[in-house]
Formats: structure tokens, C-alpha cells, sequence
């Protein structure tokens, strides 16, 4: 499957334990949309129409308006990469 590097960054950082934290607006709909790792930084990289593909994909869910985490399709699609720390 084609996943861009954006997208791919997104989800290393998911499958490391971080979420996507979204606001919606007053009709409901997502507004902003930020990731964040597991020790609470921001991923600069994080933009609504890279979110709403990673969404459409079915990549990230979330359930009862909780933050967004990655799905299983999520994790069979990422690619292992090295953790440079």
C-alpha cells in the first residue's frame, strides 16, 4: 500500500503509544487536529487533510470522543523504522 511520508510518520509515532487529539467546532465538524507522542510533544507535521486521509483509510479511530489512536489496519500499514533518540 502507498502511504506517504507524512503518513507514515504519523503512524510510527501512534503505534508508539501517541494520540491525535481534535477540536470540532460549534456544528460539529473536526476543526484542528494535533499529534501528539507519547512524552507529550507535538508533531510539527500533523495537518487536517493528512489526518482526514489517515481517517478515510481507517488507519486511526477513535470511540466515545476520545483521542484518536491507531487501528490494526493502522499497524499492519506502517512500515518498521528505527527509533532515532
Amino acid at each position: 500500500m502507498n502511504i506517504s511520508k507524512a503518513e507514515q510518520r504519523v503512524l510510527h509515532v501512534l503505534a508508539q503509544g501517541g494520540m491525535i487529539r481534535h477540536r470540532r467546532s460549534e456544528n460539529g465538524q473536526i476543526v484542528e487536529a494535533l499529534c501528539f507522542t507519547r512524552e507529550d510533544f507535538v508533531l510539527a507535521q500533523t495537518d487536517l487533510p493528512l489526518f482526514n486521509r489517515l481517517r478515510r483509510r481507517g488507519f486511526i479511530a477513535s470511540h466515545g470522543g476520545a483521542p484518536y489512536r491507531i487501528t490494526q489496519a493502522g499497524l499492519r500499514a506502517v512500515r518498521a523504522q528505527l527509533d532515532n533518540r
